[in-house]
């Protein structure tokens, strides 16, 4: 007969290991449901900035701080150097073209021009000279050459007569022959005078004209070294407004330095820094706006520096039609640049996530409000008050726009 054995009570070794995977899904579970402290960031939904997404027109604009400047800016350079003995004009004075600001004095100049005045004067006297002479060899070669054709035809006339004679047999042949020798050799030094005169007119043609040259030429020259004494005296260069002025009395200047400007106030420009975020859509001829006392002044962009400076390149605008009356320059103004054409889009206003984020993502608020999850986006044209949303994001959304450095790597908000 069988006996029936009594199982025993309490847990057996199997046991626990039932109890070490129900614990470890229970933790899995709960990490699953409330994530990590570092992957959720909580706090008061108070002091967060919150927007809704709405649709809407996207007007293609930036708004810009410009400062008024002259319409342009002449620059004085000193043309010679010397020392400041008289100044004139002081700086912020109205000033017309040709009005003499400073006066210097440069003694080398002067030393220079007695020296050209020295040398015109050598080369006018050999000038005369060289003309005396070659006057009077040209009268010494009309003569010599009057005197050689009256021997010639002398000669000739002698010849021709003992010619005849000797054919009638009634002189000897060597008389004959001694007149045609000389009637010949007459002949010859006819030629030879012809020749001689005329190098002699060729030559003097060739060097009186070198000669009025280099006269012309250093009188020339002497004319510029005038001239660079009228330089001495520094003169306005356009009617405006005398800028600065870097010179005072008994100062030596440079030749070349820069000593001041006139600022030509016939107009007025506008001279504004942009970020070079809008470097390739900023053009020459962009239409723009400034409101002053409430009207408005059109404006166009006539200038776009390629130079980047500290994340900002240079632009110049100009009006186009009527400008304020009390426009003075170093005012600053506020102005609205027009990028492109408004057009239909899904509006974000604008907040420091962008700082944050660069744009890539955003935290977006459940229909609850209790929450906020990390979300890609794309953003594509900004103004001064609006994102144009492209992708990531709805109609009537309600979105964290204000900055999320306090929020380190969480991806969920959660707002109390």
């Amino acid at each position: 007969m069988d006996i029936q054995l009594e199982k025993k009570k309490g847990l057996k070794p199997k046991h626990y290991g039932y109890i070490a995977v129900g614990v470890l899904l229970l933790f899995v579970s709960w990490k699953l449901l409330f994530n990590t402290a570092g992957n959720t960031f909580r706090t008061e939904k108070d002091k967060l900035s919150i927007a809704a997404v709405s649709a809407g027109k996207f007007d293609d604009y930036i708004t810009i701080n410009g400062s008024v400047a002259p319409i342009s800016t002449i620059y004085m350079d000193a043309y010679e150097g010397g020392r400041v003995t008289e100044k004139l004009i002081e700086e912020g004075a109205m000033v017309k073209k040709g009005d003499i600001i400073l006066k210097l004095e440069n003694r080398n100049l002067y030393e220079q021009i007695l020296a050209s005045e020295s040398n015109l004067a050598l080369k006018q006297n050999d000038l005369r000279s060289t003309k005396l002479t070659f006057d009077s060899r040209q009268v010494e070669g009309k003569k010599s050459l009057a005197n050689t054709e009256y021997d010639m035809n002398r000669l000739k006339r002698n010849f021709e007569q003992n010619e005849s004679l000797y054919k009638d047999e009634l002189i000897s042949k060597e008389e004959y022959l001694i007149t045609k020798e000389d009637y010949e050799l007459s002949k010859k030094q006819l030629q030879i005078v012809r020749v001689q005169t005329s190098q002699d007119n060729a030559l003097r043609e060739t060097s009186l004209k070198e000669l009025d040259a280099d006269l012309a030429r250093m009188q020339k020259t002497l004319s510029m070294v005038y001239e660079r004494i009228d330089h001495l005296n520094v003169r306005a260069p356009a009617d405006g407004q005398l800028g600065f002025l870097d010179a005072e009395i008994g100062q030596n200047i440079a030749q070349g330095q820069r000593i001041g400007q006139i600022n030509v106030l016939t107009d007025y420009k506008i001279e504004a820094d942009i970020d070079e975020h809008y470097i390739d859509r900023v053009k020459r001829d962009l239409s723009a706006t400034l409101e002053r006392n409430g009207k408005e002044y059109k404006l166009r962009l006539r200038k776009v520096y390629p130079e980047v400076r500290n994340g900002k390149f240079k632009v110049d605008l100009v009006f186009t039609e009527n400008k304020p009356e009390t426009i003075r320059a170093g005012q600053t103004y506020n102005i609205k640049l027009q990028l492109g054409e408004s057009n239909d889009a899904l509006l974000l206003p604008k907040g420091g996530f962008f700082q944050s984020t660069g744009g890539q993502w955003i935290f977006v608020v459940d229909v609850n409000g209790e929450t906020a999850i990390k979300r890609n986006i794309r953003i594509g044209k900004q103004n001064s008050r609006y994102y144009e949303i492209l992708e990531g994001l709805d109609n009537g959304e309600q979105v964290i726009t204000s900055n999320y450095d306090s929020f380190g790597d969480a991806d969920r908000i959660v707002l109390k």
